[in-house]
């Protein structure tokens, strides 16, 4: 491996960077090494040992431990073997300035030669690090400039968690010392907002920069900017919202605080605890850049909006992971610094008026100004529940901007309320008493599931009187088995009989289906876990079931079944209103016509434990607490390993998934005793910007007609989305790659054809007014939506089958609804497709 490039970006007398030389350690196992680089964009750089040297790639948001999240690695030249042990500032005017600092290390081991795997554009590795440990994944993608872009992932192993090393890292550093860096790094790289009196020529001369200086020095409390760590404000958690007009009330925005600093073309942001963020939001940067104004410091929330305004967490967790296109935005909500003149000493609302008049000068939703109400508390506090918000932000209109937390900001929140059982708790830390936290479970089928823990909200004698009735209530075997996310051992844990309920305060639902922050509120002394009692606040039961029938026979309800429904009158679907005992009766109804397409095939399935809209994740492989009508699959994935995928067998496994808030159903193109031979082939049609519905159905026929021409028939699918998808029925005897390497063919032929109208590549960029015709569905372990399943969308749309001839008369992929959809199932007296199980298609046999 070369150093050249290395040696020539860099100027080794100005810089305190190893030189480049190779090196071999001789019988030692390889290393790697990740750093965290502040540079003009922060990102970290993944270094893996390869011969004597580093091979070497730029993660602008770190690796993910999340299985098979991929994250975007730029590789870079090739570092040498004591850039492992680099740690500090590279000075400015440098390649790569800023500070760097290393957050893992360890050794690895590739599978193969990795020289060789690098030059065919795919490694697969294992790391023995402090954060990043087992099994991982770079794959090169074929795209991008100058530098080859790859993806790096982590493989499904015990090592994987619901965290990246970004969060890793902050947790491990105490707030002091990355705010410490952080001071460092503006010394360094971003130089302080200069003061009125201190700034350039240029800026001092222009008109805009003088009237904001001299409106800002008018104001009482006002004087000119200094320098050192600026402050941080902080509310305190009250019970209600003040009255009066002594104080404004704003909303509590659900995001992650932000503070941005500008001086002339110099932008910095960084979050709450002083990380730097600067480049990650480069459309928000834009706006920022573009105020006309010279200097400023700006305080507010980061966020993601809904169609109703208001702040989705997990939407924002999403769109920072980069699986979710949603726009990030800020909602502006105080202003410390302008054109150099400190402002932490003026009144509140004076500092609020100031800076709604910034911001009107370059509007943006990108950037917003946070609206306020003087007076009033108790009316808006009571108006924010009924419009769905997490609460409000009370501050005295009068109070300077103060460092740390105080009266001056209250902030005063609703919560969700759920009941669950207690199956165990930890030690308590320090100088805590009694017990750490509560491990809470909710019961599924006859086993339990792990909804998270609660540490807080408990004195210490209600601490020590639940230690004390828990110590009664112990036992050796584990409850329940802990999801391969969490981060803590089942020896960690004191199991009891779960029999004590109790009610937790919190702030929705997580993506793994854990509780987001939750506080304790009381003992729900009245119920008893044993007793089938806990579940999410005013839990009921109702019995579904569902038996299957033939695809080709006449659809007839479901049977009643020893199913227990928990929750039956919580609200699923909030527009339409529709409810969870709504889902089952649907599911059992359309179990005939739903269940040959999904019966003993792995499945991966949605899970929507907060509703629609709301946080949603997939699930494929089983685990305890699935009661006896779910089972398991096991599957040989790529690694060599295998693992237990979901499976049923009825109607009884349908209602018992739908009772753990499985909403979508997304099925192998295989049965589990033939899982190497494919037996039908997908065509997701999947619209970009801009294209009607008559070209969606344009392409679904074009692809049919295409498919006719080799002799086989295919069948048009309603997504429940946007599109259609086309599916085509196959005989046993196919291999993946063969399926795969069709449908890919299909699709470029049909874009080469119409360049105008389709591409057959995944490309964003390419798809404005064209349908990208998605042929990756058909590769060993892809799934696709089931038909008759719903979405988790909201209108409750349904992937619905139809005939060719019914095409025209359709108005949208989601024109049928659960309503409509339940009614059809209830009276079909055969399938769309006919007896398509039956037919014997063999796709064309490769040259």
């Amino acid at each position: 491996m070369s150093l050249d490039e290395y040696d020539r970006k860099r100027n080794f007398s100005r810089t305190a960077e190893p030189r480049g030389k190779s090196a071999h350690q001789a019988g030692a196992a390889p290393i790697f090494v990740v750093q965290l680089h502040h540079a003009r964009a922060r990102h970290f750089d993944f270094r893996l040992q390869v011969g004597g040297a580093l091979a070497s790639w730029a993660v602008p948001k770190g690796p993910s431990l999340r299985p098979g999240e991929r994250r975007l690695a730029v590789q870079v030249e090739d570092h040498p073997l004591d850039y492992a042990g680099f740690e500090g500032i590279i000075p400015e005017g440098n390649y790569g300035a800023g500070d760097v600092r290393v957050v893992d290390h360890g050794t690895w081991q590739p599978e193969g030669d990795a020289a060789r795997a690098i030059k065919k554009g795919k490694l697969d590795f294992t790391l023995h690090g402090t954060h990043l440990k087992g099994h991982w994944t770079l794959v090169r993608t074929g795209s991008g400039g100058k530098r080859a872009q790859w993806l790096l992932m982590k493989r499904s192993d015990d090592q994987a968690r619901d965290t990246d090393l970004d969060t890793l890292v902050h947790a491990a550093a105490p707030a002091t010392s990355v705010r410490a860096s952080a001071k460092a790094r503006r010394r360094t790289a971003a130089p302080e907002p200069k003061t009125a009196a201190a700034a350039p020529k240029k800026a001092r001369g222009t008109a805009a920069t003088s009237r904001w200086a001299q409106r800002a020095l008018k104001l009482a409390g006002a004087k000119p900017a200094g320098k050192g760590a600026p402050p941080l404000q902080l509310a305190t958690l009250s019970e209600k919202a003040p009255a009066g007009d002594d104080w404004l009330h704003e909303v509590k925005w659900d995001g992650y605080r932000l503070l941005a600093s500008r001086s002339g073309d110099t932008l910095r942001l960084e979050s709450r605890n002083g990380t730097d963020w600067t480049g990650r939001f480069p459309d928000l940067e834009k706006v920022l850049l573009s105020l006309p104004v010279h200097s400023l410091r700006l305080d507010g929330e980061l966020v993601v909006l809904d169609e109703r305004g208001r702040s989705d967490f997990a939407r924002l967790q999403r769109s920072l992971q980069g699986t979710d296109p949603a726009p990030v935005c800020c909602i502006a909500f105080d202003l410390l610094q302008l054109e150099g003149v400190d402002l932490t000493g003026v009144a509140q609302l004076e500092r609020k008026r100031l800076l709604e008049a910034v911001l009107a000068k370059k509007p943006s939703p990108l950037l917003a100004y946070s609206q306020h109400i003087v007076g009033h508390g108790p009316e808006v506090f009571a108006a924010s529940q009924r419009q769905g918000l997490e609460g409000i932000l009370s501050k005295r209109v009068d109070a300077p901007y103060v460092d740390g937390r105080s009266r001056h900001w209250l902030k005063v929140k609703h919560h969700d309320g759920t009941e669950a059982v207690v199956v165990g708790y930890t030690a308590p830390q320090r100088s805590r008493t009694g017990l750490g936290s509560l491990m809470l479970a909710l019961r599924e089928g006859r086993g339990w599931r792990y909804v998270g823990r609660v540490g807080t909200g408990m004195d210490e004698a209600t601490l020590k009187d639940l230690r004390r009735r828990l110590e009664a209530m112990k036992q050796d075997a584990p409850v329940l088995e802990l999801p391969a996310h969490v981060p803590l051992s089942s020896r960690a844990i004191t199991w009891v009989r779960p029999t004590l309920v109790v009610e937790v305060a919190h702030r929705g639902w997580g993506k793994e289906g854990l509780l987001r922050q939750a506080s304790f509120l009381r003992e729900r002394l009245d119920k008893s876990g044993g007793a089938d009692d806990a579940a999410p606040a005013k839990a009921r039961s109702a019995r579904v079931a569902a038996k299957p029938g033939k695809a080709s026979g006449k659809g007839k309800a479901a049977e009643p079944a020893k199913s227990r429904l928990t929750s039956p009158d919580r609200v699923v679907f909030k527009s339409p209103r529709l409810t969870k005992r709504d889902v089952a009766d649907y599911y059992a109804t359309v179990a005939p016509w739903l269940l040959p397409g999904i019966v003993g095939r792995p499945l991966s399935v949605l899970r929507a434990p907060d509703g629609v809209p709301g946080e949603t994740f997939f699930q494929k492989h089983g685990g305890p607490g699935f009661g006896d009508a779910v089972h398991a699959i096991d599957v040989r994935e790529k690694s060599g390993r295998r693992q237990p995928y979901l499976a049923i067998d009825d109607a009884d496994g349908l209602l018992a998934l739908v009772q753990m808030n499985a909403l979508e159903f997304h099925p192998w193109g295989a049965h589990s005793g033939h899982l190497e031979e494919p037996e039908r082939i997908v065509f997701d049609l999947d619209p970009g910007p801009g294209v009607g519905w008559k070209a969606i159905l344009a392409a679904a026929r074009a692809v049919r007609d295409q498919l006719a021409e080799l002799g086989l028939e295919s069948f048009p699918l309603l997504s429940g989305g946007k599109g259609v998808h086309v599916i085509v029925p196959l005989a046993r005897g196919h291999d993946w790659d063969h399926a795969k390497s069709f449908a890919e063919a299909i699709a470029r032929l049909l874009a080469l054809r119409e360049p105008g109208a389709y591409v057959a590549t995944a490309s964003k960029q390419r798809r404005q007014g064209r349908i990208f015709i998605d042929w990756l569905r058909n590769g060993r372990g892809a799934t696709s939506i089931a038909a008759w399943s719903l979405r988790a969308r909201p209108g409750a749309a349904v992937a619905m089958p139809v005939r060719w001839q019914d095409l025209s008369r359709l108005t949208g992929a989601d024109h049928f609804r659960l309503p409509a959809a339940r009614r059809r199932a209830a009276t079909l007296k055969a399938h769309p497709w006919g007896d398509y199980s039956a037919l014997d298609q063999h796709l064309p046999v490769p040259p």
